[in-house]
């Protein structure tokens, strides 16, 4: 029986298809793009000014694209990992599958959403190149509130907000009626209040 090759073909981004979202190779390591603005320039120029995130590093950057530039989109593959514990800024997460498996990621490579991580919780390992570089946090997730002083009604220069202390550590504004014990729903992407749960 003959060996059957296995050729991979690249698919090659333009300028204009890097939207939010879309994660490509950039320097040798992956970016996603956070947010893009596209400028039609006359004359069938173009650039884009794109936010992009390393999801290596966890760095974020600013830089226009051109007419003519092309990127190779980035292969990510997702695997489920629970994370564990936090310690001196490392956090360490282990696939959920097999649970012997291990690895560990530093604040600034996961960004301020790592606030919002709680034992137990169930995220998206991100596999590049068959290294975890990164994880994804469920868009919405619900925390405990610790702490929570009393809302007061009058109080106009706090907007009809509070600030309060969530379970893993984390400081949000909420609405007054927020009380300790509360249940609430928090956007990982914005770090914003959405709902209270119970």
């Amino acid at each position: 029986m003959e060996n059957c090759k296995i050729i991979n073909i690249l698919t090659m981004l333009s300028h204009t298809e890097l939207k939010k979202g879309v994660k490509f190779i950039l320097g040798g390591q992956p970016y996603e793009v956070i947010e893009s603005v596209f400028r039609f320039r006359g004359r069938g120029s173009s650039q884009v000014q794109a936010k992009i995130k390393n999801l290596i590093t966890g760095d974020i950057i600013t830089r226009t694209f051109h007419t003519g530039e092309e990127f190779e989109e980035a292969e990510i593959s997702k695997i489920k990992a629970r994370f564990i514990y936090s310690h001196r800024g490392k956090y360490y997460f282990s696939e959920k599958e097999n649970p012997s498996h291990r690895f560990a990621l530093t604040q600034e490579q996961i960004g301020p959403s790592a606030q919002f991580l709680k034992p137990g919780e169930e995220v998206e390992a991100l596999e590049f190149e068959g290294k975890i570089i990164n994880i994804s946090l469920p868009i919405k997730v619900q925390l405990k509130v610790i702490e929570a002083p009393p809302g007061v009604k009058g109080d106009r220069a706090q907007g009809g907000t509070k600030q309060v202390t969530l379970e893993t550590g984390a400081k949000i504004n909420t609405p007054l009626f927020i009380e300790e014990g509360d249940i609430i729903e928090i956007n990982t992407e914005t770090g914003e209040y959405v709902r209270r749960i119970m």
